[in-house]
Formats: C-alpha cells, sequence, structure tokens
C-alpha cells in the first residue's frame, strides 16, 4: 500500500477505526464519522500506523530531536513511530507523561528520555488542544522546547471554546496561538476525496451527510 493520505483512510476504515453513523462529540456537534485511534488495536495495525506516520513526518521536512507521547494514547504512539523513524535512519530519542505522578522509584511523571532540544508531539486527533496545552506545559517545564505535534486526522473543523463556537480549527489554534508546526496524516477533505472515488460502493452515500457536515462547521 502506499502510504499516501488516502490510503490511510482505507487503512483506518478497514481496521475499524474510522466509522460512519451518528457520533455526539464532546463540542456538542452529532457528527456523521467518527475515528478512534484507540482500536489500532494489534502488532499489525500499529506496524502499519507507524509507517504513515514516519511518512508523514518524514514528508513535513520538520526539524526535531526528540518525540513526546502524552498519556495514554500518545505513549504506544510515540514509542513505535520511534522504532520506525529508526528504521529509516533516524534515531531519536522518546518519552511519554503518567497521568498521575510515582512517588517512588525514580519519581515524578515523565518517562523516557530527558525531554531536551526540539520536541514531536506525537497524539491521534486534535479536539480542542486542551491536550497539547499540557503537553507543551510539561515539555517547558522540563527545559525543552515544544517545536511541533504530529496526528493521524485532522477534522478541519472550526473549534468551540466555552460553549461558543469559533472561526479557527484546534489545529489553526496550536500552528497561529502557540506557534507549533503541525503536520498530519490525513485530513477530513482527504475523507471525502476517498468517499468520492467510491462511486457506486456503500461507502459513497455517506458523502453527502460529511459534505454538508464539513460545510456546516469546517474552516
Amino acid at each position: 500500500m502506499s502510504l499516501d493520505s488516502q490510503a490511510f483512510v482505507k487503512f483506518a476504515l478497514d481496521s475499524g477505526v474510522l466509522k460512519f453513523g451518528e457520533y455526539k462529540l464532546k463540542s456538542g456537534r452529532m457528527s456523521p464519522y467518527f475515528f478512534n485511534a484507540g482500536l489500532f488495536d494489534d502488532g499489525a495495525k500499529m506496524l502499519m500506523l507507524a509507517q504513515f506516520y514516519a511518512a508523514s513526518i518524514l514528508k513535513s521536512g520538520i526539524e526535531f530531536d526528540m518525540i513526546f507521547g502524552p498519556a495514554y494514547k500518545g505513549i504506544p504512539l510515540a514509542a513505535t513511530v520511534a522504532v520506525e523513524l529508526a528504521r529509516q535512519g533516524k534515531n531519536v530519542p522518546f518519552a511519554y507523561n503518567r497521568k498521575e505522578a510515582k512517588d517512588h522509584g525514580e519519581g515524578g511523571s515523565l518517562v523516557g528520555a530527558p525531554l531536551k532540544g526540539r520536541v514531536l508531539i506525537i497524539d491521534d486527533v486534535m479536539s480542542a488542544g486542551t491536550a497539547a496545552k499540557e503537553s507543551i506545559a510539561l515539555i517547558k517545564a522540563a527545559g525543552a522546547t515544544p517545536h511541533a505535534i504530529a496526528i493521524a486526522l485532522d477534522r478541519q473543523e472550526r473549534g468551540v471554546e466555552n460553549g461558543v463556537e469559533v472561526d479557527y480549527s484546534a489545529v489553526q489554534y496550536v500552528q497561529r496561538e502557540l506557534g507549533l508546526q503541525v503536520c498530519h496524516v490525513a485530513t477530513l477533505v482527504d475523507l471525502l476525496g476517498y468517499l468520492q472515488s467510491q462511486t457506486g460502493s456503500d461507502l459513497a452515500a455517506h458523502m453527502p451527510a460529511v459534505q454538508a457536515y464539513r460545510e456546516r462547521y469546517g474552516v
């Protein structure tokens, strides 16, 4: 499989990670699709996922010194992407955090390599930017520089702050307000492109609802 964005959409669909229907989001919106990266749940899927991430990261040209995976979904992502990058000749350290600080042994909330230099945060999706802010605070507190974020899917939709819809997405907020670069494996536009290519199949039937959602909430 070529490691392009629409191939990733197919991979997510085949893995049961991307589904269609009616899903209530944290924002309160009813979405016609849902992406649950926790369902990349076996070795073969994680291997392929890491290859997609690595391809996207290397293609982006983003320079970084290490990887950080925010608990919990970011932990296996950081580890597997670090392995895949090493396989491709870019060996970098990685670290992750615990939700609760440990008061014995090495202590603290950080695990892995010491945070230093330019840090690439790896996560699944970015809905409100809250997790990104928490990671940024941890990285800065350790004396390192939060530099960029890699995500699997950019939903490309307007954010909601304090119950009020804003005219920018979480990704745009992180780029403009927090000053971090963001790379993605795929976007909502890629999803629509894939559905459009499936003319005559059952999948194509979902396109009108996804397109209407994009027109209503998209950035």
